[in-house]
């Protein structure tokens, strides 16, 4: 007899008595019938309105706030000493920064625990009955941590099976100016994110789900308050595969001949070091090496102090340029101040072309060919990662060879600003040479953001991370498993300003970004 109640109780300790007496309970309204068929209808018919505890709306999707969502705060108190016990990792890509605990689903904390049934069992029924979706038991969960300048940029959810997301919020009282609001964004015809339509601050023992689908983009914005930590529990309830539309490609960009200035145009701009045969041989060597050189003080004094001051003190029209999921900043659109539009006119200038090819030893100019790799042309499929190849110069069946090409904007960045890396960027499938020069950011700190990384195609590592430094030229070699992005702007950085350029071998898919940028002086939100 002992035997067996050492078995039953005190042999096992995941069914201790303590630990079966902790449970949690739905709010009432949650419970009662009437309600429960209240929402329902509403849900099905798409009508925006409160039922009891539960706020509906479908603008700019179908989403749902629920607070209450348990029914005493004390089960909460508890519920947070446990989590916070837990071990969490940092979580950062180009998409996010945050902490976040290891899966729930196995945790044995008797709070814990008791939220795990409350949520698999009794609202799943519950959600699965007023959205009409047969929903499994299968349900993800985790607890998250934002804190100062965390953020998770816009995306839409979208996994095989995922069919609603829920977010738990354990704040203390927060303000709107804290940031860390939940954003849901509309979306256009091609069912791509544009402007942010709604924003839900988080409430302490409120839960907040939507239905995850091809519109449902959101983000989490940074968390703008020192001190503040934005906790939560998430996850997603699966159910039926819901079609969603073909992806999206971003068009190719504009591109076009380089224009015709002969090399006085560099004598004219860049600092005289990079023009000496013998220092652009070094670097070639240093770079066929490395695949990547920053090149100091690259453009000549006086011309880069005009740049710099056309840039923060004459007018230019700018538009703000997305989709959110992809990218956010503000490219220049009209005519372009004097000073910028005669660095720009050198970026694209065939001397120039020929000065990166002397400098990378990549064939951008017909005067520079690597003769190696000359010989039988490469057919449409080939994925050689072979350089010389991959940017040599071909002829075409007539007998005319293709030069390279170019296209460039000024780019325009403040704070919360960034690129993402996606699956459908045209430029992500091509060979390119990135050039990135930097204006206006003495004293610049890494914590201000504003840095360009690159990484490998489905791995986390960071390969090279290319931060603003003041008339700093960065050469950066970047073949196709390998992509970039421009991280978002922690911390509040007031204004950058940037002008991208890219060079094109159609036939080779060489691609050569320039990226001229100034940095406007950081200033840190409080």
């Amino acid at each position: 007899m002992s035997g067996k109640r050492r078995h039953g109780v005190a042999g096992n300790p995941d069914i201790k008595k303590g630990r079966r007496e902790v449970k949690a309970e739905l709010s009432e309204s949650l419970k009662e019938q009437t309600g429960r068929e209240a929402v329902r209808r509403a849900w099905e018919r798409r009508e925006a309105g409160q039922h009891g505890s539960v706020t509906l709306d479908s603008v700019p999707f179908p989403h749902c706030v629920i607070q209450p969502f348990v029914q005493t705060s004390d089960f909460l108190d508890r519920l947070k000493e446990e989590l916070l016990s837990l071990r969490f990792n940092q979580k950062s890509n180009d998409l996010y920064k945050f902490q976040q605990s290891e899966d729930l689903k196995k945790r044995k904390e008797p709070h814990i625990s008791a939220l795990r049934q409350v949520l698999f069992e009794d609202f799943r029924e519950w959600l699965s009955d007023v959205t009409g979706v047969k929903l499994e038991k299968t349900v993800d969960m985790s607890c998250a941590q934002y804190n100062y300048t965390d953020t998770l940029l816009c995306h839409d959810d979208e996994l095989e099976g995922r069919r609603f997301a829920f977010i738990l919020y354990l704040v203390p009282e927060w303000l709107d100016e804290y940031g860390g609001s939940l954003d849901l964004y509309n979306t256009d015809e091609n069912t791509q994110p544009g402007a942010i339509a709604k924003s839900l601050i988080p409430k302490w023992n409120s839960l907040v789900f939507f239905e995850v689908s091809p519109v449902s983009f959101h983000q989490v914005s940074e968390v703008l308050c020192e001190g503040k930590c934005r906790l939560s529990v998430s996850g997603w309830f699966y159910g039926p595969y819901l079609e969603r539309p073909p992806p999206y490609w971003d068009p190719l960009p504009l591109r076009s001949p380089h224009i015709p200035h002969d090399h006085e145009i560099l004598y004219e701009w860049v600092n005289p070091v990079y023009l000496s045969v013998d220092s652009q041989s070094q670097i070639q060597e240093e770079f066929e090496e490395r695949s990547e050189m920053l090149l100091k003080n690259f453009l000549q004094e006086q011309k880069f102090k005009d740049v710099c001051v056309a840039l923060q003190t004459q007018p230019i029209d700018w538009e703000l340029c997305g989709p959110p999921n992809r990218r956010c900043y503000q490219k220049a659109k009209g005519d372009l101040p004097e000073a910028i539009r005669g660095c720009m006119e050198l970026l694209r200038s065939e001397a120039f072309f020929l000065l990166l090819s002397n400098l990378t030893g990549l064939s951008l100019h017909f005067l520079n060919k690597n003769d190696e790799s000359e010989g039988e042309e490469p057919s449409q499929d080939d994925s050689s990662d072979d350089e010389g190849a991959a940017l040599q110069p071909k002829t075409t069946q007539e007998g005319s060879e293709k030069v390279p090409l170019c296209n460039g904007e000024l780019r325009q960045w403040t704070c919360g600003q960034y690129t993402l890396i996606h699956d459908h960027d045209p430029d992500r499938h091509e060979f390119a040479l990135d050039l990135l020069l930097f204006c206006g950011c003495d004293d610049w700190k890494e914590e201000y953001g504003g840095f360009t990384s690159y990484i490998a195609k489905e791995e986390d590592e960071e390969l090279l991370t290319v931060y603003p430094e003041s008339n700093c030229l960065a050469l950066v070699y970047r073949d196709k498993e390998t992509m970039s992005d421009v991280r978002l702007l922690i911390g509040g950085v007031q204004q950058i300003v940037a002008a991208f350029g890219s060079l094109l071998d159609v036939i080779c898919d060489c691609v050569s970004w320039i990226d001229l940028a100034h940095f406007g002086d950081p200033v840190l939100n409080a």
